[in-house]
């Protein structure tokens, strides 16, 4: 009876594991892109930018990120595709004269083919990224003006850039935690002191958080640029890695640090240093 009830709990157990590692495979094939309206031609330049997104995430290259050697490819993104939905951003809302169904946000979630999508990794040159996704610590800072704060996972002044992390890591296939401020009080890091913290440093922090690795980041608002200045550094395999981010809003800032060190992690080599701009005078 015993050794009957040991061999269901281990069917049982490898079901759900495999089930979690379909619902994984699946969810690494899977982006989406905000749209207006259903109509076929805003589809197609969703199924573009989801592409865009979806190879970056198989493959960790975020040197992918605009790049021209997509264009061919991302003005017939819909034959990657295997299914898509919508979710509509102001469900609830009432509809408008002109919030109708025509001018109305949705989000376009976009289901691709994994054999495709491989196979189109390879043409570039890549290849999917299948081995482990180390759990990243982000250890952030943010300086605007007088104010200089950390990005925890509890206070109220970070709740938007803790959104916008997750986002981001979702984006780019990546698991991030953030340390609590007293995490970090305990930890002896304090706004401008997180940049010059080493690996060692934040091994206490990374280890409580069950984290495998720090990312640094030091985000520090410019006003000629309309934008920020960021930061990165993370160590891995015995070498610091930094890159640069500037002119960007911290949403963007904040995809190219989690996809830099994904980047890294995956074997693809060193973020580039960008430059952009940013359209307004947003903070974020």
């Amino acid at each position: 009876m015993v050794r009957a009830t040991m061999k269901v709990l281990i069917a049982v157990a490898l079901m759900c594991c495999g089930g979690a590692s379909a619902a994984a495979a699946d969810e690494l094939y899977r982006a989406q892109a905000i749209v207006t309206g259903q109509g076929e031609t805003n589809r197609n330049v969703g199924f573009a930018s989801a592409l865009e997104d979806v190879l970056i995430k198989v493959s960790g290259a975020q040197k992918l990120a605009d790049s021209r050697r997509l264009g061919a490819y991302q003005s017939n993104a819909k034959s990657f595709v295997s299914a898509f939905s919508y979710h509509d951003q102001m469900s609830g809302k009432p509809k408008r004269d002109e919030q109708g169904t025509r001018d109305r946000p949705y989000d376009l979630i976009v289901d691709f083919e994994a054999a495709k999508i491989d196979d189109l990794l390879r043409a570039l040159g890549l290849r999917p990224w299948r081995s482990h996704r180390a759990v990243l610590v982000a250890v952030v800072e943010m300086q605007l003006g007088a104010r200089d704060y950390m990005v925890t996972s509890d206070a109220d002044q970070s709740l938007l850039q803790r959104e916008s992390l997750a986002a981001a890591a979702a984006k780019r296939g990546m698991t991030v935690v953030l340390p609590s401020a007293a995490m970090l009080a305990k930890a002896g890091i304090s706004g401008t002191a997180a940049g010059t913290k080493t690996s060692e440093a934040l091994g206490p922090v990374v280890t409580e958080l069950a984290g495998e690795v720090a990312l640094v980041g030091r985000l520090v608002w410019v006003d000629r640029e309309l934008g920020w200045a960021t930061q990165w550094q993370i160590d891995w395999h015995g070498r610091t890695h930094r890159w640069q981010v500037r002119g960007t809003n911290f949403d963007e800032a904040f995809r190219r640090g989690i996809g830099g060190a994904a980047q890294i992690l995956s074997g693809n080599g060193q973020p580039a240093t960008r430059s952009s701009s940013v359209g307004g005078n947003k903070l974020h």
